[in-house]
């Protein structure tokens, strides 16, 4: 019998941060399909795309996503390899993932690397001033995902790393579980997320949290 050719390996998946960064935005903004090896990458911000990019090593084609009912409502990498697809299987990836992803397997040394991808994807950053006491400046760390157990792995890895244990909630429709940390479990958390001025991140986000910090104070350093 006749053997197809041997599959290229086009995405090195020996870890490192970039691409446990990269792993993180996949388990959130991302998917891989039934029956083939296509893997998508979908987000608004192009900017996570070129890092997404960046991080694998190659120069996948940025393209409009239409959502079929009007105007685009986002743009996409795509990529078919047998060798990638069988490495996120590997670690943790299904298809159809959002309400059943469980754990992934990330070196403990790469995980808040992964986590600054999660955060990135689908995770947010908010603060305002509490009217109900005085010079009271509240902030909080998001995480959000449709699968209970994945947030449930992710609270669990962050308490066994940070000592700090997180508050999860749904948000009232039933869709997606949400993960806070406020305030001194915030900062510990950006700590590791942002151990250095040079991790590939969104910019949008971080500066966010920057601008945000520094209103009480506290500098980009300090993330």
């Amino acid at each position: 019998m006749k053997r197809g050719p041997k599959p290229k390996e086009l995405i090195k998946t020996k870890w490192s941060a970039n691409l446990a960064y990269a792993i993180g935005l996949l388990a959130t903004d991302g998917c891989i399909a039934r029956h083939t090896t296509l893997i998508d990458l979908t987000s608004k911000d192009r900017e996570q795309l070129v890092n997404f990019n960046y991080c694998i090593g190659l120069q996948l084609k940025i393209t409009s996503k239409d959502s079929g009912y009007g105007p685009s409502r986002g743009l996409r990498v795509q990529i078919k390899n047998r060798i990638f697809y069988d490495f996120l299987v590997s670690i943790g990836f299904i298809p159809a993932k959002s309400k059943t992803m469980k754990e992934i397997k990330v070196p403990d040394q790469y995980f808040f690397d992964f986590l600054r991808g999660c955060f990135d994807g689908d995770g947010c950053f908010y603060s305002y001033w509490d009217p109900r006491w005085r010079s009271s400046f509240m902030f909080y760390t998001q995480f959000v995902s449709a699968s209970p157990r994945f947030i449930s792995w992710l609270r669990d890895k962050i308490y066994d790393d940070l000592g700090i244990w997180g508050h999860i909630s749904g948000d009232g429709r039933g869709i997606t579980e949400q993960l806070k940390y406020a305030k001194a479990d915030s900062l510990k958390l950006l700590a590791r997320m942002y151990s250095s001025p040079k991790v590939v991140c969104l910019s949008r986000k971080k500066l966010k949290i920057s601008k945000a910090l520094a209103s009480i104070g506290l500098s980009v350093k300090h993330i």
